[in-house]
């Protein structure tokens, strides 16, 4: 088992995680990257999207070797017509 840093970008903000997480392998590292991005997404869609639209969130996921993956999520609105 490896030990992966999943740290979290909101907009301009990244909070870096300090302590990782023992993982098997790259694969359970992708599911629960795909898992936590869309809680995040959900999250700001419902809370704040009305104030925050089109800032991107991302995991920005490390070893100690260095970046392993980054997964992105965007949620914009484009009206139109008034």
């Amino acid at each position: 088992m490896s030990r992966y840093y999943f740290d979290l970008r909101d907009g301009e903000q990244l909070f870096v995680d300090e302590e990782g997480t023992e993982m098997p392998d790259l694969e359970a590292v992708q599911k629960e990257v795909a898992q936590s991005l869309a809680e995040m997404a959900r999250h700001a869609v419902w809370s704040r999207a009305e104030a925050k639209l089109g800032r991107p969130l991302a995991i920005e996921v490390r070893d100690g070797n260095g970046p392993v993956l980054q997964a992105k999520f965007t949620f914009e609105i484009e009206q139109h017509k008034q």
